[in-house]
């Protein structure tokens, strides 16, 4: 990365110099199919007349040939925002159109040898929610051997996308200082309005699970018109194991936006923070014991690294206390987490199997679970096993005032729950394993057998130093 890029800069201000696990390497597509849902959020909730609640919109677009297409999106932008402040380089074209007339959009001509020219970010500033999407191509020397690519849609970027207000309000700051050695003045005003913004007291944060199921279904038609000029279909996967073959790169890039967002449930539950991992493994040991076939346990073990994307913009109150303490609005984002994730990872018809586990992972056995009422083994057997693991796992990790449990203790709550929530046959093979795990037979695992290459940032770590209890 280079050190004078926004995104080194970030890092820098950053207590542990550790950028979120939503960085990493996109292609092109992924990253302009996130800006529009960002931008499409800003056209959706911020007209009407609260103009107190509008944002100030920081973007800077990298050297290219999109200008025009772009300046025509930013008029209703702008017209939805409190201001906009465009960095682009002179020749872009939005000092002649009408975008660039408006009285709230500043406009700044960046100089072409300012190290910025290669960057495409994107920052959002209001008084209910922060957003931002940062982009730098990788350099010539990132592209050998095979070269800076030929086509648009192969181009690769380092890119972080981020609802966190600390970080986005970071991010602001740095693009409001390098705004200044263009014109202070400018960098004057906006620090003032940056403020005004974080001073302002308006309704609750607002709720951005629209925004992820945005972001999703943009990646969903973005990446399905890479397909058609991707020439990169030499480098296949398969995914879940069926026959057909798609571009390794593209079921990458449609599967990083779900493992990114599990990654950072993951990241705000400090108090287990490698939950996906041990429910992925613990589920996939239990589906082995029954002998189920490859293609589900594939399907299963992947459920079990998705199995909490339904809380990606969850409060935080879901993470530091227990569901008891929790107020009506964030028990029933609790109480709906498997429906709101497997309605997200229907965006992606090829994780439909996969988003029917997750769905159905909160079904009781006496029929009085969510969302469907399935009882007995009309619940799908995957989705069985991945409740009960998520659920003992669960109490295996301190939660609030409650602490953790062992293995035994929580291995007997399970048992309470035999033939009213849980299928008794799984809790009995779940039994057998916590046994010979005691008995020093066996030892728990703590991550699946398999891992998409997509699934980064520093697991090792994390699936040892944090997970004695499994």
């Amino acid at each position: 990365m280079n050190s004078e890029s926004t995104l080194a800069r970030l890092q820098a201000t950053l207590p542990d110099g550790k950028l979120p696990s939503s960085y990493g390497v996109y292609f092109k597509n992924t990253l302009v199919a996130l800006c529009h849902a960002l931008e499409d959020h800003i056209l959706q909730t911020s007209g009407g007349d609260k103009s107190e609640l509008q944002p100030l919109v920081l973007v800077t677009f990298q050297q290219g040939k999109w200008y025009l297409q772009e300046a025509d999106r930013y008029l209703d932008i702008a017209n939805a925002s409190r201001h906009v402040v465009i960095g682009a380089v002179a020749d872009s074209g939005f000092a002649t159109h009408k975008t660039g007339q408006l009285e709230n959009v500043s406009l700044i001509n960046l100089d072409e040898n300012d190290p910025i020219i290669e960057e495409w970010n994107l920052i959002i500033v209001a008084p209910t929610y922060k957003a931002m999407v940062l982009c730098r191509e990788l350099s010539a020397q990132e592209y050998l051997p095979e070269g800076k690519p030929e086509v648009d849609t192969e181009r690769k970027f380092y890119g972080l996308w981020s609802f966190d207000q600390s970080l986005v309000s970071a991010a602001a700051e740095i693009f409001i200082e390098q705004t200044r050695h263009y014109n202070s003045p400018l960098a004057e005003s906006l620090l003032e309005m940056y403020h005004e913004i974080l001073a302002t007291i308006g309704p609750p944060l607002a709720d951005i699970s629209g925004v992820v199921s945005r972001i999703v279904t943009y990646l969903q038609s973005s990446q399905q018109q890479m397909v058609a000029i991707n020439r990169q279909t030499r480098e296949l996967w398969e995914l879940e194991g069926q026959a057909l073959r798609v571009s390794r790169n593209l079921n990458a890039n449609k599967l990083q936006a779900f493992l990114r967002m599990a990654q950072r449930v993951d990241e705000r539950d400090t108090s287990n923070p490698t939950a996906s991992l041990q429910v992925a493994a613990l589920s996939e040991t239990l589906g082995q014991l029954l002998d189920l076939p490859a293609l589900q346990l594939r399907r299963l073990r992947l459920a079990g690294l998705l199995f909490r994307v339904g809380l990606v913009s969850a409060p935080n109150e879901v993470f530091d206390r227990t569901p008891d303490a929790f107020d009506q609005a964030t028990f029933s984002f609790w109480r709906d987490r498997s429906f709101i994730g497997s309605q997200l990872l229907q965006a992606m018809p090829e994780l439909s199997p996969v988003a029917e586990i997750v769905k159905h992972q909160l079904e009781y056995w006496d029929g009085s679970g969510r969302p469907e009422g399935l009882r007995a083994e009309t619940i799908p057997v995957a989705s069985r096993i991945l409740g009960l693991v998520a659920d003992f796992q669960e109490l295996t990790q301190p939660r609030g005032e409650r602490p953790a449990l062992s293995l035994s203790e929580a291995l007997e709550q399970c048992r309470e729950l035999s033939g009213t929530r849980f299928d008794p046959a799984l809790v009995e093979t779940l039994s057998n394993v916590v046994r010979l795990a005691e008995m020093g037979l066996m030892q728990l695992p703590t991550r699946p057998s398999q891992l998409p290459n997509v699934w980064l940032e520093d697991l090792g770590d994390r699936t040892t130093a944090t997970a004695p209890a499994l």
